[in-house]
Formats: structure tokens, sequence, C-alpha cells
């Protein structure tokens, strides 16, 4: 809704319509019914508003003294019952000054009283008169929102319904008429002047002028019209809606061995002081058989000027319209240019040009090498592999062979084993990028001037298409802001918002204090002070068809953004919120969200339920990458799977089974560094796994070594058992692992040195046959495959128990307490 310039009121004209009112309609004892009324439906009200988490401050008014008005604060409107369309249109209408006071004054004489027959006159009477009372007691009332119960049941009982919400655009036609009539008994006759005269004809309705082209005529024809229809799909912004709405293109038809052309304009020969837009966000789907809405960004601005869409400023629009249209023509040419420039080549993925001949450019001028960098790195490590392995083996000159053999591995006391696949390094020299295994100084000084003032010549051209196009850009913007052109400004006045789908939701409306310069958002009784930014964002519509849709996804998102600790980790509250945090493809989310509302078990409403399958059967196979999708489903199972291990494997360590611990706390390390490649966000803290990896590590070799060392054959072969069933596969999935820690690097050369120390102890031949079965594998783990224990499954509980189980297993630990979780 727009309002053109100043309209004021006398403050003693409306003081004496407001006592007037308040005599005739109501009296004090009556106020304080309605306001007892109100009072006793509030349970009601707030059940039913919390339900659908829309009234930001119904909760804090829990008692009546919260209930008093506050100095002049706007009064609110209660809902009785799906009644949002009612309060959203109301208050728009009512912050029109001349409309409230046209609505306050309105009076009819007992002669005009009795000659009204009718039923339709004694409902319009009766409306304004409850119309009239509800206006007063929004002036007048002490209270914070007022009971419009009357008022609503007449329009019920109009619309034939007692419950179903009704649609705003039909309740403002509906309105409009009543109101129309009303004013028109007032008037002294019922010919075509005096319905001219009517105020509400003359605030709200105007007049275009239909011209229509064929065969080389102009048929004219002019309308009245009250709320404009404007379509929305298709559109960026209202001037654009509005050009859609006043030029039909042109129609070519073949008749016989001639072509007939027709083409229809529309003009605004007279615009209304208050001028209505009414935008058609609800479509019919022809495969779902039934409304459909459409939730699509569209642009308005808080003043628009009306010049280019009169009927007297013809000539200069239709010459503005075509410089336009060459203009545009011309910034589509250099905006394909551009496109080329910035994703060039001929196969389907596509570069920068500048940023391919730059990559060209460092290839031929990095430093060629006479042995390939692959060949180069495997031949440092063999080499660096072999002085390891002779510096372990060789024997002293002034000893036998045994002793050579105990010496070397007792001074492993000193001297830490050398580990040549988990600390060899490139050499210092060898290049980290691709170069050409060779190139003369001529070769090199053609291609470095050439690549050099091509990629030079491209930004520059890059750099006057975006002049160009911005240049012709602000062309565009000002091609309509000749002061000739600007002399018709709206101001706009309100702005009635729907959230929901096509056949429910929610009514609310933004309209600007004009006394205060601000804007305030009237959600029934509630009223807050609000913003152009908060009014933009709620206007240009949600994500998807369904509000549901919408809440469910800024829910998931708000809940992405919290700080995560690991025993409140929101990403286990719902996939979601983890592809949220790595920032999968929209998509993806999308998908995700529509699939949740298929499940019958998931989904609150069967409506939303139905029309997310309808969605999800609309989606083509080309249009979503299925191997992309279930990827990332399977890294959101894998995470919850390497949480449950992690979990589980803490519950095992505070209860002292380190074996059981060890073997889930492996699986959960390796499978998190799979998902913490793609990313920091995708696994939990590596450290905490490998915390209590490596204590249960240790505390197990020790174990083992006990048993081993006590001789006793039983022991000694669980010792064994420990070692090759645990000890040992995690040593060796640990070596493999080039982001390991100093700590854990540690930890693995002290049990290699503890079971090395075991060769110069006195033992029986039998033990010392089994150590020298299993100490080669402690220390290399390069010399067979890597052999882990499955886990036993565990079961994945939902978020908040596996939140509560780690909590408490933490405490536990910390506390050195055992803390039981039912």
């Amino acid at each position: 809704m727009l309002l053109s310039g100043c309209l004021g009121i006398c403050k003693d004209e409306l003081q004496t319509a407001i006592e007037l009112s308040l005599q005739e309609s109501h009296n004090a004892q009556e106020e304080e019914r309605e306001f007892h009324r109100a009072l006793e439906a509030s349970a009601e009200e707030n059940a039913a508003r919390m339900k659908r988490k829309r009234c930001e401050a119904q909760s804090e008014m829990c008692s009546p003294a919260d209930w008093t008005r506050q100095d002049d604060w706007p009064v609110g409107i209660r809902n009785v019952g799906n009644t949002c369309w009612f309060s959203a249109v109301i208050q728009s209408l009512f912050h029109l000054p001349v409309f409230r006071r046209l609505v306050l004054n309105y009076q009819l004489s007992e002669r005009i009283l009795e000659k009204c027959k009718s039923h339709s006159d004694k409902r319009n009477i009766a409306f304004m008169q409850e119309l009239r009372c509800l206006f007063a007691l929004m002036v007048g009332s002490t209270r914070r929102f007022v009971d419009p119960s009357a008022a609503v049941e007449l329009l019920r009982e109009a619309f034939r319904t007692s419950e179903a919400q009704q649609d705003v655009s039909e309740f403002s036609h509906k309105l409009l008429d009543w109101l129309e009539d009303a004013f028109q008994l007032a008037a002294s006759g019922n010919d075509i002047e005096d319905k001219q005269q009517n105020p509400m004809v003359q605030l709200f309705y105007g007049t275009f002028v239909t011209e229509r082209r064929h065969e080389g005529n102009t048929l004219c024809n002019i309308e009245q019209f009250g709320q404009y229809p404007l379509q929305v799909n298709g559109f960026n912004n209202l001037d654009e809606c509005l050009e859609g709405a006043m030029v039909e293109k042109e129609i070519e038809s073949l008749h016989s061995d001639h072509i007939v052309t027709s083409g229809r304009e529309r003009w605004f020969k007279k615009l209304p002081p208050v001028l209505t837009f009414e935008l058609s966000r609800f479509e019919f789907n022809t495969q779902l058989g039934r409304p459909e809405k459409i939730h699509k960004k569209l642009e308005f601005p808080q003043i628009i000027y009306m010049d280019r869409y009169l009927h007297k400023n013809i000539e200069q629009t239709h010459e503005r319209r075509g410089e336009v249209k060459k203009m545009k023509e011309q910034l589509a040419v250099l905006q394909q240019k551009l496109e080329c420039y910035k994703n060039y080549g001929s196969g389907p993925t596509k570069y920068p040009l500048a940023d391919m001949l730059q990559f060209v450019l460092e290839f031929a001028t990095t430093k060629p090498t006479s042995v390939s960098p692959v060949v180069q790195t495997v031949s440092h490590i063999l080499h660096l592999s072999l002085d390891a392995f002779h510096a372990t083996l060789s024997e002293p000159e002034d000893t036998d062979s045994s002793e050579g053999l105990v010496s070397s591995v007792s001074s492993c006391q000193r001297t830490p084993i050398y580990k040549p696949f988990t600390q060899c390094r490139h050499p210092v020299d060898c290049p980290p990028h691709p170069a050409p295994h060779s190139i003369t100084e001529e070769e090199l000084h053609f291609v470095k001037t050439c690549l050099q003032r091509w990629r030079t010549e491209v930004e520059n051209d890059i750099n006057e298409l975006k002049a160009s196009i911005d240049r012709l850009t602000q062309m565009l913007e000002g091609m309509y802001s000749h002061n000739s052109l600007c002399q018709v400004p709206y101001r706009l006045h309100a702005v009635l918002v729907h959230e929901g789908q096509a056949s429910a939701g929610h009514y609310w409306a933004y309209i600007y204090d004009h006394a205060n310069k601000r804007w305030m958002k009237y959600n029934d009784i509630s009223i807050t002070e609000s913003s152009w930014e908060e009014l933009e964002r709620d206007s240009f519509g949600g994500m998807t068809n369904a509000s549901a849709f919408h809440e469910e996804y800024s829910r998931l998102y708000e809940l992405s953004q919290e700080e995560t600790t690991p025993q409140e980790d929101a990403r286990l509250q719902h996939a979601l919120v983890y592809f949220f945090q790595n920032k999968a493809p929209k998509r993806i989310i999308e998908r995700t969200l529509l699939e949740q509302f298929t499940d019958r078990n998931l989904s609150f409403d069967e409506s939303i339920m139905r029309e997310a399958r309808a969605k999800l059967r609309l989606i083509k196979p080309e249009d979503m990458d299925m191997d992309e999708y279930l990827q990332w489903h399977d890294d959101y199972r894998l995470f919850r799977t390497v949480f449950v291990y992690l979990l589980t494997g803490l519950e095992h360590y505070q209860n002292g089974k380190m074996r059981e611990a060890l073997i889930y706390l492996t699986h959960a390390y390796e499978s998190n560094a799979t998902l913490l490649g793609n990313g920091e966000k995708r696994g939990v803290d590596q450290s905490l796994i490998a915390v209590y990896r490596r204590k249960c590590l240790t505390a197990l070799n020790e174990s083992a070594s006990r048993l081993f060392s006590s001789g006793e054959e039983s022991k000694v072969e669980e010792g064994v058992t420990i070692m090759n069933e645990a000890v040992i596969p995690c040593l060796h999935l640990m070596s493999h692992d080039l982001s390991l820690s100093q700590e854990d690097r540690e930890a693995m050369e002290s049990i290699r040195s503890h079971w090395c120390c075991c060769l110069g102890q006195d033992m029986d031949d039998s033990l010392q046959v089994k150590l020298g079965e299993f100490l080669p594998r402690v220390l290399d783990g390069s010399a067979e495959a890597v052999v882990l224990k499955d886990p036993p499954k565990v079961h994945d509980n939902q978020a908040h128990d596996l939140c509560s189980r780690l909590a408490a297993v933490m405490e536990s630990i910390h506390n050195t307490t055992i803390v039981i979780v039912k």
C-alpha cells in the first residue's frame, strides 16, 4: 500500500468524533465488559499463538496489569480465531489519518436510517457502526489491545464461514465495497456524479486507459480500479512488475497470406491518494491440482515515482522505453563478452583467461630439474631407509656377532630408533610445482614476452568491459530520474506480509509511522518497533512453499552458528546443522529438508508432508547429483559413528576395559581422520581421541609387559595376545599417520624402546623366541598389512542421550569417580 502526500487531521474534530462514537456505541461499563471477555479468553489465545510461534510479546503479558497501554503506544487487535487477516488490513487503514477521520465522523440521519430496508444496507450500516466503535477504542482506549469480535462476526457471516482464514485481497475488496456502499447511503442521490464524490472512491479508486492496436487502428477503453494486481513471477522489482502489467508484447498471428500484429498498453489516467498494489503470490499448480504460494524475492522502494506510467507522459515514456531497450541489448552483449573472459575454455571445465595465462607463465618460469621430482623423492626415501637399516643392524669391529647385536639393541636407552617412513622429508631443492624438463633462454624469453603481453591485454579488456557495464547500468538506473518524470511521488505506507501456504498461514503488517519516522510491526496484539531491513527480509518470501520449511531451515541454520563443545555438539541434532557448518551445496540442503518433511513420523502436518513429497517428485535426475547427495549423508552417518565410537571407548576406559576402549578409540581416530581430510568441521576434535587412545595404548603395553615378564605360560600368552590384537595394530596405524602429534610419536618410541630393552634381559629361550616373533612388527609398521579387530556394533542414540553420556563420562574421568547414566 502506497500513500501520497501528507494526510493530516484536525485534533478537535477527531476528539469530537471519538467522544461521539464512545457515547453512541459504548459507555465505560461496556468497554470494561469487552476487556473482561478478552481477559477470560487470554489463556486460549496464548496457547494458539504459542503454537504458531508468531506473537513476540504474547508470552510476556501474563497478567491483566501487563495489558495496560503505555502512553500513546499504538493499540493492537486481538485475534479472535484465525482473524490475523482482519487485524493486518484494519491496522493499515486505521493509520491513514484521512481514512480514520472519515470512519470516526461517519453518521446517518434518522430519515436515511428509516429508508434502509434491504439486508445489505442494514449489514453495511451495522458494520460501519462497529468499525467506528473499534477505531474510537483504538484511539482512546487505556488498554493495550481491543476486541474486534462484533465487526468480525458480520464479516464471517458474509463470507459464510466461521473459522477458516480469509485471503487479505478478498477481504480488502469486500471491505472497500461495504464502505463505499455505506458512504453512498449518506449521499443525496445515486447518480454517477454522487458516486464520484464518495469519499471511499476518491481516496482509494483510480482509472486507467487500455489502448489496443489492431491492424493499424487504436482502440481505447477507460476502467476504474481499486487494488491494482501485479504478477510476481518473472520480475525482480516493483518497476519491472508495473512494466509487465502496463505493456503486453505484440502478438503475431497468421491469417491466410498476411500477418496481423496487435498489442496492448495500459496507462494510468487518474491515480488515487492511496494507491494499493495487490501482489499475486499464488498460482494454480496443475500437477498438484491446487493453489501454490510463490516465494520469490521482489524488491520495492520506500518512494516510487509513478510519472512513467501516466497516460499524459505517454510520448516521453515511449521514447525512454526505446532507449532502455537499446541499452539493455548493449548491456547483454557486454556481459556476454565479460563472461567469456571469466569462463574460458572449450571443455566442460572453464577458468578465467587471465589466470590461465598466469598459470602457464608460472609453469614456464619454474626452474627445470634434470631428474623427475617423483623419481628424486623416491630415491631420497630409499637412500634414507638404507642408511637407517645399516645404522641399526651393523656390527662393531671389536666384538663377535652376538655381542654386537646385544650391544646395539641395549644402546636404545640412549639413542632413539630411526623412523624412515615417519620422519623423511622432500629434498630441499625439489620444486613444489611442475616445471618444464628443458627450456632454452630464447624459448623462455619468447614465452614470457607473449604471455605477459597477452595477460595485460586481457586484463585491460576486462577492466574496459566492466567500466562500460557500470556506465550503462548507471544510465539505465537514471533513465526515469529526469525531473519531468519525478513529479508524482508515492511513499510506502504499509506492507502486508503472509507467512505460510496458499491455503493457510498468518498475516501481519508493517506500517510506517510518519510522525516518528519509523517502521512498526503490527502482529495482532503485538506491536513492536521495526526497521526497513526487517521489512525487506520478511516480505521477500521464504525458501520453499511452506513456511514450516522456512522456519525449520532458519532454526537449524541458527543452531549451526552456535558455539560447539564436545559435550553439546549441535551437529548431532540434525544432518542440516552438519551440512550448514561444512558449507554443503544449497541443493543438498533443500532436498534433505524436503526429505525430512516426507516422513510421516516427523512431519506435523499432513498437507506439508504431501507438498514435500510432491516437490521431491518434481526434482529431475539432471537437477541433482545423487552421488554427491548420498556422499554427504554417508559423511554425516560416519560422523555420528565416530562420535559413538569415541563415547563408547571413553566409557570402557572409565571402567578400566582398556583393550575394548583402544579398539573403539582407534577406529574413531581413523574414521575421523578421513572426515577431517575434507574439512575441519567434518569430524570431532582429533586431539581428544588421541589423548585417550594414547592412554589406553600405554596402559595396555604396560599390562602386556608385566604378563610377558611373569614367565607363566598362560600370562605370557595373554600378554602376547594383547600385543598382537591391540597394541601392534594400533602402532602400525599410527606409524602411517603423517599428521601424528609429537606426544603420540614419543609414546610410540617409548613402547618400542621398552621392548628393545627386553632383549638385553635374562629370559628363557621360549620367551626369547616369542619376543623375536613380534618385536620386528613393533619396530617397523611397514612390514605387514594392518589388521585391527572390528569393534562390536553399538546403538546410535538420540543426540541428547549421546551428549549427556559424554558429559557424564568426562566428569567421571576428570573427577576419578564413576557416573552412571541410565
